[in-house]
C-alpha cells in the first residue's frame, strides 16, 4: 500500500489503480460466477484496501465502475451460453456487501465511530458470519414468492424453483403478524457432511472437486435442475430484514419474529453493550466454530437499534452500521515425505503429497492433492519441502505455500512422470487440459479396474460388488470390460478365494437386476469423461436413446442445458471410438436399457404434427416444458429450421434462435400463448416431465 512517504508519481498511480481494478474484477468473477477462486479472501481484501487508499490519494483516477464502489456480481455476462441463465429481477432494496476487517483494532475503530456518530446509548448484535452464498427471499401473503441471488446488488438471478427444494426454506409462513409482503436475506450453506458426500461422488467420477463448501453451495444454487439442487443437502440461514418493511425496535427483535414465522434464523447471536462484549464473543467463536456442522469465516457486528441503523446509513457498497471480522484460516507447516502419482479411471494422473501427519481443524491431515503439474511448479515445491497446509473454510487439505527457510540444501524439484506409473504408456496432455492422461484406456490395469468399479457403483448399475471382487475377477482375467460381467457363471465365481454359493448367487442376481436400471444411469455407468450423474440424465432425457445420442452432432450436444464445449467434445469423441461402440453393442446384447421407457401420458392432440423449438427459461424447467409438449402430441427439436412449427420463447431466449426464426419466418410465441394453445389443463397439471414419462417419483411442487 502506498503512503505519503512513498508517494507514486501520477503515471505510476494510474497504472497501479488500473492494474488493481483489473485483478479485483477478474477475481470477483472467479469467486461469484465461476465458483473457483484463485485468491484467498485475505489477499483479495488486502488488494481492495490498497486500491481504496490509492483512490483516496489520487481521486482524479477514481471511477464509478471501481470495485471499491460496487459489490461483486454473480450474474453471468452477456457471452454466457444460451440456456444457462436465469430470469433476472431487481431487488427492492440494494444487496450490499459488508466491510471486512481482520483486526480487533479495526473493530474497536468501528465501535468508536458509532459511539461518536450516535452520541447516545445503544447495543450491538453480534452474529456468526456464515460462509455460503447470499440469498434474498420475498414472501407475499405468507407464501414464498421469489428467491433472488445477490447478483450485482441491484438485480439478481431468480432461483425460486431451486430455493423451493431446500429443505428448511418454508414454502408458507406459520403464525401471524408478518407483513403482506417483505424481503428477508441470508445465506445458502452446504454443511460439511453434504460437502464431503458431493466431493466424494465427484472424485469417483473424476470431476473437478469443489474447493470448499461456499463454492459448492453457490454452484449448486445456480444449477438448472431443481431436483438435483434438492439432492445436494443445502440449508438456509437468514439474518436480515431490510428496514422499512417491519416495525421492530431492534434487529434482534426482527430476527426473533422471523423465527416465530417459521423462518430459519440462527440462535448463535449475542447482544453486547460494549467492545469488551464483542471481543469476548469473537474469542469464543474463534474456537467454538470448529465444532459447527457448517462453515463460518467470521463474526458480523451490527448496531442493534433499527432507528440508529437508518441514522448511520450506507456507503456506496456497504452499511455504516455493520462490520465483519474475518477469522484467520487455520494453518500448519509440515514436511512432504513423498509424492505419489495416481492414475484414475479416465487416465488422469494426479500428484498427491504424502505429509508428516499434522492436526488441523480437528482432523489429522496426512495427504494433500497437488492437482496437477502446473500447481507443483507454481508453488515451487521441492522434494522434502516443509509446506503450509490450510483448511479454514476448506475441508479438503490444501497446500498454500512453501517455507523456503526449511528447504534442505540441494533439494531438487520433483519430476512429473512422462509415462504412466501403472502401465508405462507415454502420457499425453490434450490441448486446453491442465492434466496429463494415460491414453492406454483398454490396457492400463488401474483404468480398467476403475471403470469396472464405476460401472458397478450404487449410482450407476448398483451391483453388489466392490474393489476386492473386481481385483479377483481382473486377476483371473475373466473381466476386462463391464460387458464381461454379464458372462460370469456360478461355476467361475465359486473358484474365487472365499466365495460360497450364497455370495456367487447374490452377485449374479444383482447383475440380473441391473438389466432394469434406467437408461440415464446406464449412460452414467459408461464412464464418459466429464459426464457425471446430472449430465448423463440431461443427455438421456434430451436424446431418448443411445442411438440418437451416438449420432448427435457436436452442435446438437451443445443444445443440451449445461453441456459446454468440453463435455460435448468428449461425448462426441467417445462415440467415434470403435472399442466404445463395440462395448455398447455387447451391453445391449446383455439386455441393458439403452433408451427411455416412455410411458407417455397423452393429454391432448393440440400439438399433433407440430415441431417445436424451445429457448429461454419458463415457469417450469425446460425438461418439464419438453415433456408437456410431447404430452400434447408435439415433437421437440433442438434447432430452428424450415420445418419448425414455432419457437416457444421464455425469459432470456437465445438470440441466435430468435434471429434464425425471424429469418425463416417461423412464428415466435411466449409461454402464455402456448398454454392457451394447449388448454387450461396444462397449467394445473401438477406434474414434472419425469412423472409424465414414468422416469421418477417426483411430487407436484407445493406453493
Amino acid at each position: 500500500m502506498c503512503t505519503h512517504a512513498q508517494r507514486m508519481d501520477y503515471t505510476e498511480a494510474k497504472q497501479r489503480i488500473e492494474q488493481l481494478k483489473a485483478v479485483l474484477w477478474e477475481n470477483s468473477r472467479k469467486y461469484y460466477v465461476d465458483n473457483a477462486p484463485t485468491m484467498s479472501d485475505f489477499e483479495y481484501d488486502s488488494l481492495m484496501h490498497e486500491l481504496e487508499a490509492l483512490e483516496a490519494e489520487y481521486p482524479e483516477y477514481a471511477t464509478e465502475d471501481s470495485p471499491t464502489r460496487r459489490v461483486g456480481s454473480d450474474l453471468e455476462d452477456e457471452k454466457s451460453r444460451e440456456g444457462s441463465g436465469f430470469a433476472k429481477y431487481p431487488h427492492k432494496y440494494p444487496m450490499l456487501s459488508l466491510a471486512n476487517t481482520y483486526s480487533i483494532g479495526e473493530v474497536e475503530e468501528f465501535a468508536q465511530r458509532a459511539v461518536k456518530a450516535l452520541n447516545t446509548p445503544f447495543t450491538y448484535c453480534c452474529e456468526l458470519k456464515f460462509d455460503g452464498t447470499a440469498i434474498c427471499l420475498t414472501y407475499r401473503g405468507g407464501k414464498l414468492f421469489r428467491a433472488l441471488t445477490r447478483g450485482d446488488g441491484v438485480v439478481g438471478d431468480d432461483v425460486t424453483e431451486n430455493a423451493l427444494r431446500i429443505a428448511n426454506i418454508p414454502h408458507r409462513l406459520k403464525g401471524s403478524g408478518y407483513p403482506e409482503e417483505f424481503e428477508i436475506r441470508g445465506e445458502i450453506l452446504m454443511p460439511y457432511e453434504s460437502f464431503d458426500k458431493l466431493n466424494h461422488e465427484r472424485e469417483v467420477n473424476e470431476e473437478p472437486l469443489f474447493a470448499n463448501p461456499r463454492n459448492a453451495a453457490s454452484g449448486s444454487l445456480k444449477l438448472m435442475d431443481p431436483e438435483e439442487v434438492g439432492r445436494r443437502g443445502l440449508i438456509c440461514t437468514l439474518y436480515h430484514i431490510p428496514t422499512g418493511q417491519v416495525d421492530f425496535p431492534t434487529h434482534d427483535a426482527a430476527l426473533q419474529a422471523a423465527k416465530d414465522w417459521g423462518l430459519p434464523v440462527s440462535d448463535e447471536r449475542r447482544i453486547c453493550k460494549d467492545i469488551d462484549g464483542i471481543e469476548d464473543f469473537i474469542a469464543h467463536w474463534d474456537a467454538a466454530r470448529k465444532s459447527l456442522p457448517y462453515a463460518t469465516d467470521g463474526i458480523v457486528i451490527k448496531i442493534n437499534e433499527m432507528a440508529y441503523q437508518q441514522q448511520l446509513g450506507y456507503t456506496a457498497k456497504s452499511p455504516r452500521w455493520a462490520v465483519a471480522y474475518k477469522f484467520k484460516a487455520e494453518q500448519a507447516c509440515t514436511p512432504i515425505l513423498s509424492i505419489d502419482y495416481q492414475v484414475g479411471r479416465t487416465g488422469a494422473v494426479t500428484p498427491v503429497a504424502n505429509l508428516e501427519p499434522v492436526l488441523l481443524s480437528g482432523t489429522m491431515v496426512k495427504r494433500a492433492t497437488l492437482v496437477n503439474e502446473d500447481q507443483i511448479r507454481s508453488l515451487d515445491i521441492h522434494e522434502g519441502d516443509w509446506v503450509y497446509v490450510e483448511k479454514g473454510g476448506e475441508i479438503i487439505p490444501k497446500i498454500t505455500g512453501v517455507n523456503p527457510l526449511k528447504r534442505a540444501l540441494g533439494a531438487v524439484e520433483p519430476v512429473f512422470p512422462r509415462c504412466c506409473p501403472d502401465c508405462g504408456t507415454p502420457l499425453v496432455k490434450p490441448e486446453g487440459e491442465a492434466r496429463w492422461f494415460c491414453p492406454n484406456t483398454t490396457g492400463c490395469p488401474t483404468q480398467i479396474k476403475g471403470k469396472i468399479l464405476h460401472f458397478l457403483s450404487r449410482k450407476a448399475m448398483n451391483v453388489l460388488a466392490g474393489e476386492a471382487t473386481v481385483e479377483q475377477l481382473y486377476n483371473k482375467q475373466w473381466v476386462r470390460t463391464p460387458a464381461d460381467l454379464y458372462s460370469l457363471t456360478e461355476y467361475q465365481l465359486l473358484q474365487l478365494e472365499g466365495w460360497k454359493e450364497r455370495s456367487a448367487r447374490r452377485l449374479l442376481q444383482s447383475l440380473a437386476d441391473s438389466r432394469n436400471v434406467p437408461f440415464e444411469r446406464v449412460l452414467f455407468a459408461l464412464g464418459i469423461r466429464y459426464v457425471g450423474e446430472t449430465t448423463a440424465r440431461d443427455l438421456a432425457r434430451h436424446f431418448g436413446s443411445i442411438d440418437a445420442l451416438k449420432n448427435a452432432s457436436r452442435e446438437e450436444l451443445l443444445s443440451v442445458a449445461d453441456v459446454g464445449e468440453v463435455i460435448a467434445d468428449n461425448v462426441f469423441a467417445y462415440f467415434r471410438n470403435d472399442d466404445n461402440l463395440q462395448e455398447i453393442s455387447r451391453l445391449q446384447e446383455a439386455g441393458l436399457q439403452f433408451s427411455l421407457v416412455q410411458e407417455k401420458r397423452r393429454l391432448s392432440d393440440a400439438l399433433e404434427g407440430k415441431t417445436i423449438v424451445i429457448s429461454g427459461n419458463f415457469s417450469i424447467s425446460r425438461d418439464d416444458m419438453k415433456a408437456l409438449i410431447e404430452a400434447h402430441g408435439g415433437k421437440n427439436s433442438g434447432s430452428v429450421s424450415g420445418k419448425t412449427s414455432f419457437l416457444l420463447a421464455g425469459a432470456k431466449p437465445g438470440p441466435e434462435k430468435v434471429k434464425k426464426a425471424a429469418e425463416l419466418g417461423v412464428e415466435i410465441i411466449d409461454e402464455a400463448a402456448f398454454r392457451e394453445m394447449v388448454g387450461d389443463s396444462s397449467t394445473s397439471l401438477g406434474m414434472t416431465g419425469s412423472t409424465l414419462f414414468g422416469m421418477a417419483d417426483a411430487e407436484p411442487t407445493l406453493f
